[in-house]
């Protein structure tokens, strides 16, 4: 009977512990070396180096990034080639879409009219809106048909026609965010690591991404036509520091995305000196911008960023986003959202649940002309109050006097069907 009741508790065990190794998805990542085979990509004959070739540096440098990531059993790692051939766009994307992949990082090295530019750049995919030079896109998009499968998939493209600009524009907006917080690690990881020049982050309409469902980055390693950069480009040691800048910059990035969802957190290697971070006193928030114009959710002036919470007060809306009480968690945040374009954000204190001393908080359900007592909002809230300024009617919900009230609030009226409500702060 003990036998008996021993097989059945350690078959149990057996399931659970199998279950739970099994629910251990591994983060995956596609590492595209760009162009290849025919396909030469930039380069430049020296005397002494001989030809340079953006196909050879870009497949040296990605194969040490992934056999970096390779030893981490957390990771992985798909490659869209490693060896000298082509891969058609299409195969590239489709390659990582099928593989459902978390990551998709294409390296490349860039080129110049003149050999006196230099520098690195990443490139996310998102909107552009102000910048009208394409460029950039045009030279990645030039390889497109460099075989018929890209002919049939690509043959309407137009790189310079209005309705492709849109086209790429709409793409992949909800990935924005991460890519450019993976963007901004790379970068300073060039910076701070390599001492090298950095140009930036930038959002580009580049064709290479456009397809990826998941948040892709295009590393510009490095300018081929410069003397200096392109040497150091072709060398062991000038691949080895990037592969390790882009290896690390992979690393910071999966433990900031498992420290907002709670998952497993990748370490680079035991640190058995390292403190553990201590929480502050203070949550922070990151404060984007005040405007008297309310944005709804996924609206294109808060440029991809999810998170966002937005206070109205004093008849402005304040636009705050994300929320921790870690140092390095509000450090992060602020760089994702200076690279998305708010040049001017910086961090808010909030002690966490401080009652205001003065006013109160509650819920701007709509704004507009009189609802009759049919609408869905006051067939769904009870004690809706209605005030009317300037010939607009403003519905609200509730006084609570901690934000943290406000905001469990919103969320219980929200799950009730009831979207786009503003959080107000009422002085009285």
């Amino acid at each position: 009977m003990h036998k008996l009741n021993f097989k059945i508790i350690l078959s149990f065990l057996l399931i659970v512990s199998s279950n739970f190794i099994f629910s251990q998805k591994k983060f995956t990542l596609v590492l595209d070396a760009g162009h290849g085979g025919s396909d030469h990509g930039a380069n430049r004959n020296y005397s002494d180096i001989g030809r340079v070739a953006e196909k050879d540096v870009t497949l040296a440098i990605t194969l040490k990034v992934g056999a970096m990531l390779e030893k981490n059993k957390d990771f992985k790692v798909i490659y869209t080639r490693k060896i000298d051939e082509y891969p058609s766009l299409s195969d590239r994307t489709n390659l990582a879409n099928r593989s459902k992949a978390d990551l998709f990082v294409s390296i490349h090295c860039n080129s110049a009219v003149r050999n006196t530019a230099y520098g690195t750049e990443t490139y996310v995919q998102g909107p552009d809106q102000n910048d009208t030079n394409l460029e950039v896109a045009k030279r990645e998009n030039d390889v497109i048909f460099l075989d018929e499968k890209d002919k049939q998939t690509f043959g309407s493209y137009d790189a310079s026609s209005p309705e492709s600009l849109i086209a790429l524009k709409l793409q992949q907006s909800k990935y924005l965010e991460s890519s450019l917080l993976l963007g901004g690690l790379v970068e300073d990881n060039f910076v701070n690591k390599d001492k090298r020049f950095s140009r930036g982050v930038f959002q580009k309409n580049l064709h290479v991404l456009r397809m990826n469902a998941m948040p892709s980055v295009l590393i510009e390693t490095g300018f081929i036509n410069h003397p200096e950069e392109s040497h150091y480009l072709a060398s062991d040691k000038g691949q080895t520091e990037i592969a390790e800048s882009i290896y690390n910059a992979i690393i910071d990035y999966k433990k900031a995305i498992d420290r907002k969802s709670g998952g497993p957190v990748v370490t680079k290697k035991p640190e058995p000196d390292k403190l553990a971070e201590i929480a502050l006193k203070n949550d922070f928030r990151i404060l984007l911008l005040s405007s008297p114009t309310k944005y709804n959710e996924g609206d294109p002036s808060l440029k991809g960023l999810n998170y966002i919470l937005p206070i109205k007060e004093n008849g402005q809306y304040k636009y705050y986003y994300g929320v921790t009480n870690l140092a390095s968690v509000r450090d992060i945040n602020i760089k994702t959202a200076k690279d998305a374009g708010f040049r001017n954000a910086y961090a808010v204190g909030f002690m966490p649940n401080q009652k205001l001393s003065a006013g109160y908080y509650t819920i701007e359900l709509y704004v507009g002309d009189k609802l009759n007592g049919n609408s869905f909002i006051m067939q769904t809230l009870k004690d809706v109050e209605r005030n009317k300024e300037s010939g607009v009617f403003y519905y609200t919900y509730g006084k609570f006097y901690t934000l943290e009230e406000a905001v469990k609030a919103q969320k219980d009226i929200e799950s009730k069907g009831i979207k786009n409500t503003i959080i107000q702060k009422v002085y009285k």
